[in-house]
């Protein structure tokens, strides 16, 4: 890499967190009183703070965010929204920017982080992954949280992408979960997400546009748990041709 280029990539990433944190506090409290509020009622106050900060953060870290496909979401209807993770850059995009209130899954360990921990915990649903019966208990949480008119947003990786492919294998969770529910699957893709900020490597960034892109809803009506693997499979190669067709034209 260029020297002066790493050394903006350093003093960007720094400039980056600090705005993080500038712009966390002035949503903490906030954020904060509203995570006292019952569901789902928490979440449809929360969803349109978090959009408005993360608009302003994004911005200010010159990262605007273009989103196409919002006219899937069907209103009335709940959604099991699967996203690729190829960054942490996707968090501050893929909650706020999907239509409506929605809660992700999020692990134990960032709950514990000082005061990000009190939004984490806001407006997602806590799983340690460590134990059988918090795993167990996530099922349950997922489905009632359909139930209550809010959708999920999950990513079935399961972990930040550092490999050379397009998309890791999925986990079963986002699948079993729409099919108990019977509950539509949207696909959602994420770009550019990875050269912002890169799951590999040292404290370094760059900024870049977003582009998160929304296809058409998976039905599974009518689908058992037997279904599970193909309709895994399905998706998986759904959003991987979409991703790698549109990867260079959007980079």
């Amino acid at each position: 890499m260029n020297p002066v280029k790493k050394i903006a990539g350093a003093i960007y990433a720094v400039y980056g967190l600090v705005v993080f944190i500038l712009t966390m506090l002035v949503v903490i409290i906030p954020i904060w009183i509203i995570g006292k509020l019952p569901e789902p009622r928490r979440q449809h106050i929360l969803h349109p703070v978090f959009r408005g900060w993360m608009a302003v953060f994004l911005q200010l870290v010159f990262c605007p965010v273009k989103r196409k496909g919002a006219d899937h979401f069907k209103k009335g209807k709940q959604y099991v929204v699967v996203i690729n993770h190829n960054s942490l850059m996707d968090i501050p995009v893929s909650s706020p920017w999907i239509p409506g209130p929605n809660k992700t899954l999020g692990k134990i360990e960032m709950s514990h982080m000082p005061l990000f921990g009190i939004i984490y915990k806001a407006g997602a649903l806590i799983v340690d992954r460590k134990k059988e019966e918090s795993r167990r208990m996530a099922f349950s949480q997922m489905q009632e949280t359909l139930s209550m008119g809010i959708n999920l947003c999950l990513y079935p990786e399961g972990t930040r992408n550092k490999t050379d492919q397009p998309m890791q294998p999925f986990f079963d969770g986002a699948f079993v979960t729409a099919i108990r529910t019977q509950t539509d699957i949207i696909p959602g893709l994420l770009f550019n997400t990875k050269g912002i900020l890169s799951p590999v490597g040292k404290f370094w960034g760059w900024p870049n546009k977003i582009h998160f892109h929304f296809l058409e809803p998976i039905p599974t009506k009518g689908l058992s748990l037997e279904d599970v693997a193909s309709l895994k499979r399905r998706v998986h190669e759904v959003m991987t041709a979409y991703y790698v067709a549109h990867l260079k034209e959007l980079a």
